[in-house]
């Protein structure tokens, strides 16, 4: 992911309340939201590449998400995948197993047994519980608070307080196409890129009831940033 924001645990109606933007190369083959048929109880999309995943949940009660972090140089192929750190965190993976310095650089929330976390390796090796609220990540060092992803935030916030379950207003939110102004190099871009290279591929929406009733939607984009599919899948946590 690239932008991303959720409210955990801040709101009486909601459990859960995410949404997401996939910034990748066109050219790079991905697999749409589904449930995956390995007996994981795994619900995202995949790389067909690297075969991990940016975002998923699992109905044994599991989140995660991933962003990359600018300005580390290219990866170290050497290095283990960050998606499939995802796939090993939304299975049988503790956060506490997890050793952060054998991926390339990365943030990630991850949410287990009504626990969220918050992981990383740079500038350095953390780990911290999440608190109640609302929660953000882009490609900064750490939790970085930059203009689009405090924007999401405030979209995610007051879909919460809207009363509504209709999504669509969180998929308008995750198309915003207006820049951000900052001082900051490099932290001023859309929530929503259009380039016929790189840019946002997918849009996900997550949103889980107090009763432990969820929704996972992908909207997905082609290099004109026409939409060419939408998948919705219901899911159940124990909460």
């Amino acid at each position: 992911m690239c932008v991303f924001a959720m409210l955990w645990r801040g709101h009486p109606d909601w459990v859960l309340v995410a949404a997401g933007n996939r910034d990748e190369r066109h050219e790079r083959p991905s697999l749409p939201l589904a449930r995956w048929d390995d007996g994981s109880w795994i619900i995202a999309g995949r790389d067909a590449v690297g075969g991990g995943t940016w975002l998923g949940v699992s109905e044994t009660g599991r989140f995660a998400v991933v962003t990359n972090v600018r300005g580390q140089g290219d990866p170290d192929p050497a290095k283990a995948s960050r998606g499939a750190l995802v796939v090993d965190l939304l299975g049988p993976v503790a956060l506490e197993d997890v050793v952060p310095e054998r991926y390339n650089a990365f943030n990630l929330f991850a949410i287990d047994e009504g626990r969220g976390s918050y992981l990383s390796n740079r500038p350095e090796p953390m780990r911290a519980k999440l608190a109640p609220g609302l929660h953000g990540l882009a490609n900064g060092m750490g939790t970085q608070a930059w203009p689009k992803t405090a924007a999401l935030q405030a979209s995610v916030q007051r879909w919460a307080a809207s009363g509504s379950d209709d999504i669509a207003p969180l998929f308008d939110a995750l198309r915003d196409e207006s820049g951000f102004v900052t001082d900051v190099p490099d932290t001023g871009s859309p929530i929503f890129i259009r380039d016929p290279v790189y840019g946002t591929r997918c849009s996900t929406v997550v949103a889980v009831d107090a009763e432990g009733r969820g929704l996972i939607a992908e909207r997905r984009f082609d290099a004109d940033g026409v939409v060419t599919g939408e998948t919705r899948l219901p899911f159940s946590w124990m909460v």
